[in-house]
């Protein structure tokens, strides 16, 4: 689907290749056959929002429940991961830790000095590799895992509510899948 501009910068509409809109007929036609009506309204259902937009919606959702209840700590939620992965992987380089925390590297060091600067983490050089530093949880990082960790135990519990222990370990199996298989082959 592309949308082309005028000399004017103004749209001049959308505009499908027909393989688009044969695609688009199909998937249209098979969700109005999936509702039973074959389609007899004649009014096109709008299909729902792909997977990757729900996963997505989630994950903000999430967030935004997570930086409210560490709020107080004076932290956010991405700095609380990255605690949660430096208590699970003590030693690592911040490169590493960025890569564990789903941000960009240049994030994760503003985000190392921070916490570092709270006296949540140190930083040490590596033994075996001088030009890399190397992370730990402070006790004071450990206090601060320990008090928010039955409030955030609560919040997944909280968003799992409606789900059976059996759809609970589908949905981990699922999700573990996608992101395997996608982990699998790099961003085009």
């Amino acid at each position: 689907m592309i949308t082309p501009h005028g000399a004017d910068g103004k749209s001049l509409g959308i505009i499908r290749k027909p393989e688009c809109r044969r695609r688009r007929r199909s998937h249209v036609a098979r969700t109005a056959s999936r509702s039973g009506d074959g389609g007899a309204t004649g009014i096109a259902e709008v299909p729902h929002p792909t997977l990757l937009y729900t996963i997505k919606q989630v994950e903000l959702v999430t967030r935004s429940h997570l930086d409210e209840l560490v709020k107080p700590a004076g932290i956010t939620a991405l700095q609380y991961t990255a605690l949660t992965v430096l208590r699970r992987r003590d030693g690592i380089s911040s490169a590493q830790l960025a890569r564990n925390s789903f941000v960009t590297a240049q994030s994760m060091a503003d985000m190392v000095t921070a916490l570092e600067r709270r006296g949540l983490i140190t930083r040490r050089r590596n033994p075996d590799n001088r030009r890399v530093l190397l992370l730990s949880l402070t006790e004071a990082g450990r206090d601060l895992l320990d008090t928010y960790e039955e409030a955030v135990r609560e919040l997944e519990e909280r968003m799992l509510s409606g789900l059976t222990p059996a759809q609970r370990r589908n949905l981990a199996d699922y999700l573990n899948r996608c992101r395997a298989a996608l982990s699998e082959t790099p961003p085009h």
